[in-house]
């Protein structure tokens, strides 16, 4: 599996590795090699270090001072011409390479570079996604309006530009590399988030994340069927099927339109201020046993029981007034988040995560 790995750099070279700073350092050294061409030339001819020292520095910076001792040979003269010549290369060279630092913007890169490097320091709890193709795309949009803190970890230099216009923390490298997760904050980090379009990188970049903390909740997506197992194994705690999302959409749009519409207005419309959620009613609750009438969860909590899958995968929408609840059975109840903590806290119900969540999905799209 490492064998087809790239190797990608970091978002921003190091220092001395900058292109501008490279061609600086090569034109200084040029200018010294000037200047010991130009002092050994005047040594050669007879004259002390000090006045050939002296008489290369005052020729290659063009001040004009004179000359030290009389310069009325042609050797002379063709050695101070080529000293000359080769001084405005160099120091011309050098000029550039500082003129290319200023204009393309290297300061600003840098100072960028280390702001965003203190930022994601800084950060703790957050969510890394690695991968700003479509699917990270549309993930970072929607992490954003919520306000939840994230990196992106990114192996493409094209992208890179939109992340900054963007104003997203991010990290270019590979996602597989553990450096670049550690750089994005891993050890500190809530949640990893693997979207690459590609399942083999999606299981490396799990085993990896997995290794290296044992406690970040893994989401990883996965194209291909059989590597949604291969990815619960590598760490993944939830593995997404974008292709059977959208399958499972589609034949709910076609079998049970009213319900995808409700479920569309729920999640997506955030002038609401509701929420949807999968509750598990436990032995023990006070609805067991109790007709949805008799319960009469609506005026006691102002929370509505949108439907009811049962311990067989029935589900019933809408639920029937004569239902008598039984425990092991799940509902769908959609409220207000406070109202939503008073209906579980009163009725004593637990919230269905996980995969079990994914059943409700199957059995809404399964024709009667």
């Amino acid at each position: 599996m490492t064998s087809g790995r790239r190797h990608f750099s970091r978002e921003m070279p190091k220092f001395w590795e900058r292109p501008s700073i490279r061609r600086i350092l090569t034109g200084m050294l040029v200018v010294l090699g000037v200047a010991t061409y130009g002092t050994l030339g005047f040594l050669l001819r007879g004259w002390s270090l000090s006045d050939a020292f002296y008489m290369t520095v005052t020729t290659m910076s063009t001040v004009g001072f004179g000359e030290v001792n009389p310069i009325d040979t042609f050797g002379e003269r063709l050695h101070v011409v080529s000293l000359i010549l080769l001084s405005i290369y160099a120091i011309a060279y050098t000029t550039a390479g500082f003129v290319q630092f200023l204009t393309e913007g290297e300061v600003y890169a840098i100072l960028g570079q280390s702001r965003m490097h203190s930022q994601i320091e800084g950060m703790s709890g957050h969510t890394i996604i690695a991968g700003f193709g479509r699917v990270g795309g549309l993930i970072c949009e929607e992490l954003e309006s919520c306000g939840v803190a994230f990196v992106v970890v990114e192996a493409s230099a094209d992208r890179v530009p939109e992340l900054t216009r963007r104003g997203y923390p991010h990290v270019r490298g590979d996602a597989t590399e553990e450096q670049t997760l550690l750089d994005a904050g891993l050890m500190r980090a809530k949640t990893l988030v693997s979207v690459l379009p590609n399942d083999a990188n999606n299981v490396f970049i799990t085993l990896t994340a997995r290794q290296l903390s044992p406690e970040v909740e893994i989401i990883a997506r996965a194209e291909q069927p059989s590597a949604a197992k291969t990815l619960h194994h590598a760490g993944a705690r939830h593995v997404v099927m974008p292709a059977a999302i959208g399958a499972h959409r589609i034949a709910a749009l076609l079998t049970r339109p009213k319900a995808v519409a409700f479920a569309e207005l729920v999640t997506h419309h955030p002038g609401l201020e509701l929420q949807m959620l999968a509750m598990v009613l436990p032995e023990n609750s006070p609805l067991v046993g109790k007709s949805l009438v008799e319960a009469d969860v609506r005026r006691k909590t102002d929370v509505n029981i949108s439907a009811v899958r049962t311990r067989d995968g029935r589900v019933e929408i809408p639920v029937m007034r004569s239902h008598v609840f039984e425990a092991g059975e799940s509902l769908m109840v959609v409220g207000r988040v406070d109202d939503l903590d008073h209906f579980q806290t009163e009725f004593g119900l637990v919230i269905e995560l996980g995969e079990a969540t994914n059943s409700w999905n199957a059995a809404l799209v399964r024709p009667k």
